[in-house]
């Protein structure tokens, strides 16, 4: 009996005007043929181990073959469609028993047994339709050759096989978690937080992974090779195959085209034909989102539009391979716009004030008494805010604030003061506000222009640093906080610190190290050095100086983190 393979070869003949070698795993030339993908473009043969794309043509069937040379053979056969849903059945193919390669020479038999191979049925192993990721796995496949006919009824698609011989070992598809969900943890009006147990192949196979998230508004998806064919699906004619040797020029004409309902047969391009131009198959712009993240798996998708419904989906993909597989998609209707609050200031009274990223505040301020002037005492914790100041509708002010700004005003009798915060484009902000009209001392500490805390590398030991920081002309009262954090403190838990208007009351008092006043009425020489004692070799420490003024507000300046030396 001649081996499979010789059989397979003689199948695949019709199909082109050149032979073409059976790829078979652990050869050289198999992986120097699979990297060139022109050579299996218009092939037949399914190699082992290696995921193919290629495309289908509406209402007409493909077919792919593929050996399993012993029996008892693991197989598994997976399916990916893109685009359309797919039907598609998996067959065993009986060979004639009388093949053989020699001796005759006649060319007659051998067309027989080639036409024997394509006539007969075959033995179905499996069947399905529809768009899911489907797959065939038995864990003992007798030998044979192997049948895999694919059909689309909708329109041309695109579509993607893996078969493989050796499945344990493969595992080409990233895992899924035992939960595969994607959860909501957080939803606003134009945000929405997604969160997803994390792939098992990174942590116990050690294999390089990414997430990949999509948003859009229409539905789930299925696979991510079905969102590259919706990004693409505006360029679907740019992407079609050339014409070869399996199909005739006239599919490729219509491939990418809108479908002809009339159920006349396609015809042929001639001179007479109406001219297509890009506009008889250019589709709207598609309104879907994917951004790729690395291996973190937590995400907030952001700029959205309120009081909407939006579908997410993630993916997580092979980094070597680019192979991926869709945890199951999840969908959200972001909140609607609230209405605009305005935030009555009481004379004297600190007010603490939240404007979200790109958003806006509004406050309003009424002296109950006649007045000369107004004072309004700004202090923004993170990022920057614009301040505008309206009195009975006029702009008298219009800034941005960081750290801590003072405005004063003059007044007017029962005038009313409008004032409207808008966040930045960075993040978030939070601040507090002052407004009055009898401004005694000043309620908030005075800062220096530079807030951060210096380290001194040299003095550094294996119990102790010695750091220093600026003052001001004004006496202030500075209290310095220490915390030991683990060596992997990033800049996100960093920046998480840097909120200035969370004062020493939230702190432990195991963290504080001392208090102490000082100031000097020359500003190059306002500067105070401290020594940190009692700290733990090679440990990573986060210090905090806070400036606490006269009506008992404090202000923090820029943590820093310290290391102490391991050996002495």
């Amino acid at each position: 009996m001649v081996p499979l393979h010789w059989c397979l070869l003689w199948l695949l003949l019709p199909l082109g005007s050149r032979t073409q070698k059976l790829p078979t795993r652990d050869e050289e030339l198999f992986q120097m043929q699979i990297r060139d993908k022109a050579f299996f473009h218009d092939s037949s043969v399914i190699p082992d181990g290696a995921e193919i794309s290629s495309y289908l043509f509406r209402d007409t069937p493909k077919r792919y073959f593929f050996v399993v040379e012993e029996d008892n053979t693991p197989l598994s056969v997976t399916v990916t469609p893109c685009d359309a849903p797919l039907e598609w059945k998996l067959s065993l193919q009986e060979l004639p028993e009388e093949a053989s390669g020699e001796g005759s020479g006649e060319p007659e038999l051998l067309d027989q047994q080639k036409q024997q191979i394509i006539n007969e049925e075959g033995t179905e192993l499996f069947s399905y339709k529809g768009n899911d990721v489907e797959y065939f796995i038995s864990s003992s496949s007798p030998s044979g050759l192997y049948q895999l006919e694919l059909l689309s009824t909708e329109k041309d698609t695109h579509f993607k096989v893996y078969a493989t011989t050796t499945p344990e070992s493969d595992q080409p598809y990233p895992e899924l978690p035992y939960d595969p969900r994607v959860d909501v943890t957080s939803l606003g009006r134009t945000t929405v937080t997604l969160a997803w147990k994390p792939s098992p192949t990174a942590s116990l196979l050690k294999q390089p992974i990414q997430y990949c998230v999509v948003i859009n508004k229409e539905h789930n998806f299925k696979s991510l090779c079905a969102v590259e064919a919706k990004l693409s699906a505006d360029d679907a004619f740019m992407m079609a195959p050339k014409p070869g040797l399996d199909f005739s020029p006239f599919d490729f004409a219509h491939f990418g085209f809108p479908s002809d309902n009339s159920g006349k047969e396609r015809s042929y391009l001639t001179k007479s034909s109406p001219k297509l131009g890009r506009h008889a198959y250019a589709r709207p712009k598609v309104d879907i989102q994917k951004i790729c993240i690395g291996n973190k798996n937590i995400f907030t998708v952001s700029d959205l539009k309120p009081d909407t419904q939006y579908y997410f989906d993630v993916f997580v993909a092979n980094s070597n391979s680019n192979m991926s597989t869709a945890y199951v998609g999840t969908f959200a209707r972001t909140k609607e716009e609230a209405k605009q609050k305005t935030v009555e200031l009481k004379d004297g009274k600190v007010t603490d004030v939240f404007v979200k990223r790109k958003g806006a505040k509004f406050l309003r301020f009424a002296p109950v008494s006649s007045h000369q002037k107004v004072t309004f005492f700004i202090h923004s914790c993170l990022d920057a805010v614009q301040i505008q100041v309206r009195r009975d509708g006029k702009l008298l002010l219009s800034q941005n604030v960081e750290g801590i700004r003072q405005f004063q005003l003059r007044g007017k009798p029962k005038a009313k003061y409008l004032i409207r915060l808008k966040g930045n484009k960075k993040g978030a902000s939070m601040l507090k506000i002052l407004a009055t009209t009898r401004p005694s001392k000043q309620s908030f500490p005075s800062l220096p222009e530079d807030t951060r805390i210096k380290a001194f590398d040299k003095l550094r030991t294996c119990s102790s640093a010695t750091v220093a920081w600026l003052g001001t002309q004004e006496r202030n009262k500075f209290c310095i906080y220490k915390k030991e954090v683990d060596d992997n403190y990033n800049e996100d838990q960093k920046k998480r610190e840097q909120n200035q208007c969370l004062g020493p009351d939230t702190r432990k008092k195991s963290e504080k190290v001392l208090c102490k006043y000082f100031h000097s009425q020359n500003l190059q020489k306002a500067v105070t050095t401290e020594t940190i004692k009692g700290l733990q070799p090679g440990k990573s420490y986060l210090l905090d100086v806070y400036v606490i003024g006269h009506g008992g507000h404090s202000v923090k300046y820029q943590s820093k983190v310290v290391k102490t030396r391991k050996f002495c």
